[in-house]
């Protein structure tokens, strides 16, 4: 059955996601056993990566509780851009965090986690470029390939989903630090 076996993953979509970033961990979760379900604004609809992937999104963002998973997955892209502006998609994520689950988020996806506004005191990495929106809302941020702080995992980019995978695997087996000094 795996590491993760009967663990529930949300992932968000929507147009212009980072293929990788989706694809990546969603596939080595399943690998470990965990299931995933993918939200987006439009059940059953098809997204288009950045990249041309498609990826359908299982259900409406509207219709998913945050009690029925042991973590959230965002990705980056221009995605998050986007589904920061849908109050049910900050709603979530503020649930998360008020419960301690996992919030794993790469490459622009904090972009989701700063207008949830659940980044004031964490250490975060994310891309370069949104380096000052993190600082400003509050967390403390490192130019790392993963940094595991609490419930919290962020990494850079694409090239990083070896130890950011890696780290939300050893979340669950209780080593969170192990993954990150790797």
């Amino acid at each position: 059955m795996g590491e993760l076996g009967g663990k529930r993953f949300l992932f968000f979509v929507g147009d212009d996601y980072e293929d990788l970033e989706v694809w990546y961990p969603l596939l080595r979760l399943q690998e470990a056993g965990a299931s995933a379900v993918v939200a987006g604004e439009i059940s059953g609809h098809t997204y288009r990566g950045k990249h041309g992937y498609p990826c359908r999104a299982d259900v409406n963002v509207e219709t998913v509780a945050s009690r029925d998973f042991e973590g959230v997955i965002v990705a980056g892209g221009w995605m998050p851009d986007r589904l920061r502006r849908v109050s049910k998609v900050l709603e979530l994520v503020r649930e998360f965090d008020r419960e301690g689950k996992l919030i794993a988020s790469i490459c622009h996806g904090p972009w989701i986690l700063i207008s949830a506004h659940v980044c004031r005191g964490a250490k975060m990495t994310s891309t370069p470029g949104i380096r000052d929106d993190l600082v400003n809302a509050g967390a403390e941020w490192s130019d790392a390939p993963v940094v595991v702080d609490r419930h919290f995992i962020t990494s850079r980019r694409p090239p990083d989903l070896p130890l950011f995978c890696a780290a939300i695997l050893a979340w669950f087996a209780g080593k969170p630090r192990a993954a990150a000094a790797r």
